[in-house]
């Protein structure tokens, strides 16, 4: 298993990826607003997720790695029965497999 610091440093990583995520998804006008919403519901738990991750708690830090990565599926649902644009695609998949990975890697 992963060390606390370990985890945060790949959580900084992960929000960097949401960052971006938002970003695409806000600035492509043919963007499906479900996966741009659940895009921007990712990143509005990214602060809560951020102090979680601050707590060196390890089974808080998985349960929020493990709800994080929940919304990534849904969002990458979203893009296989949408018809987002490569970038968008792209992208929601790029936050979902660093949620998986990590997520993985935890339990």
């Amino acid at each position: 298993m992963l060390q606390a610091a370990e985890i945060q440093q790949r959580f900084s990583q992960i929000q960097q990826t949401i960052n971006q995520a938002e970003e695409v998804t806000r600035n492509d006008q043919g963007a499906p607003s479900e996966i741009r919403d659940c895009i921007q519901k990712i990143a509005h738990e990214m602060p809560e997720a951020q102090r979680v991750m601050q707590s060196n708690d390890q089974s808080r830090m998985v349960q929020c790695i493990d709800r994080l990565e929940e919304m990534g599926d849904e969002a990458k649902r979203m893009c296989r029965n949408g018809q987002p644009s490569p970038q968008v695609a792209s992208v929601v998949t790029r936050v979902h497999d660093v949620l998986s990975d990590l997520k993985h890697q935890l339990h």
